[in-house]
């Protein structure tokens, strides 16, 4: 697709989503409005009353878009489940539940800009395929059946009672999701679940870079390392096939195996590389990339100019975002221990970093970032 078809189609799904948006912002403000103008509580209470109503309506409408997101989660576990796929991780908010040695146990992670996410290890390839359209769809499609349910109900209930107006705002929120996850479009540099249902049936590669990524999480669950993970897993994809976004994660996480194999120098060139290309990979990557550079050139040339060049507004203001995420806090680290000369500060990271890896989900990433700050700490002795 050239660049102009491109752009159109980008600019129609950007306005798909703010519609959809803007036309469940005004149906949850009429139904607040009906339920404010028409409660006893306003009638009686006055003023004081209706703000009492908004509160009580505002608190529906969060506990409505925090049940969908556990509902399309939910719906990939289930359709993973049935497809072959087996239980890795399910996230809601910053609460985790994890499958380690066998058993299920409660961690806190999170990813600034994401609800949730179900990750699952996929079944073995055959003939170099796996199922994939239930998988990527269970989520929209447990939002719509849901959706379908909470409406039902909703019609046998007094029509402004509060139950009744949570589940029309709960129905109206899982149409939303349904529609913004189950229409194949891009949100952002990210292909939503529609999308990836619709192209991985098509694209061999994208297909394998899904099943690659799959398995290096279920194995990173497990304790394994990226650098003990088989080599063929992380074969560099070519500069144009990684215009896919699942594909260009590969490329992303053959950088991070370099790191893990403390080869920075190919690993600084891989990185520099992908970033100066024009690929589908993701801000986040973009600038989980970006610390990982910095990193490099602390502990090699650290050059002042080339540190700040990298550490711009935007990327303080992701550094910030995800201050508890071990390779950003690993990168605060050697900064303030090597960049800035600061040993104190430097103290202060390491401690904040052990707090939070004592319940960070995954064990082995933790103690990979450990042996990086400690190569940091080397380059001052």
């Amino acid at each position: 697709m050239d660049r102009k078809n491109e752009k159109r189609r980008k600019g129609w799904q950007r306005y798909l989503v703010m519609i959809l948006f803007c036309l469940l912002g005004f149906a949850c403000g009429i139904l607040f409005a009906h339920y404010v103008d028409t409660t006893e509580v306003s009638e009686t209470s006055g003023l004081g009353g209706r703000l009492i109503s908004l509160g009580l309506m505002l608190l529906e409408l969060y506990l409505a878009v925090f049940l969908q997101i556990i509902v399309h989660e939910g719906g990939h576990l289930v359709c993973g489940l049935i497809s072959g796929y087996t239980f890795s991780s399910f996230r809601i908010a910053d609460f985790m539940w994890i499958k380690e040695n066998g058993k299920i146990q409660l961690r806190r992670f999170s990813i600034a800009g994401t609800g949730g996410q179900c990750l699952m290890a996929p079944p073995k390839m055959k003939d170099g395929k796996i199922p994939v359209t239930l998988y990527n769809m269970g989520g929209a499609l447990m939002n719509l059946i849901v959706s379908g349910i909470c409406l039902a109900a909703a019609l046998f209930m007094e029509k402004n009672s509060m139950p009744a107006i949570f589940l029309f705002m709960t129905a109206a929120i899982g149409v939303v999701f349904a529609a913004t996850n189950g229409i194949p479009m891009r949100m952002g540099e990210i292909d939503n679940d529609g999308y990836n249902a619709m192209s991985l049936g098509k694209n061999p590669d994208a297909l394998r870079a899904f099943w690659v990524q799959m398995q290096a999480n279920a194995q990173v669950a497990k304790g394994i390392r990226l650098k003990d993970m088989p080599e063929e897993w992380f074969a560099l994809p070519s500069d144009a096939a990684m215009k896919n976004s699942l594909i260009a994660a590969v490329g992303v996480f053959a950088c991070n195996r370099l790191m893990d194999e403390r080869r920075f120098d190919e690993a600084d060139r891989l990185m520099e590389h992908m970033l100066d290309l024009d690929t589908g990979m993701p801000g986040l990557y973009r600038s989980l990339l970006i610390c990982d550079r910095m990193y490099c050139e602390m502990i090699r040339g650290n050059r002042k100019e080339v540190l700040d060049g990298m550490l711009d507004k935007q990327q303080k203001k992701f550094m910030k975002a995800m201050k508890k995420y071990p390779s950003v806090i690993r990168t605060e680290y050697a900064y303030a221990l090597l960049a800035e000369k600061d040993p104190v500060k430097a103290r202060s990271v390491r401690e904040a970093f052990d707090k939070y890896m004592q319940k960070y989900p995954y064990p082995s990433e933790a103690k990979a970032e450990r042996e990086l700050m400690e190569k940091a700490k080397e380059m001052v002795q």
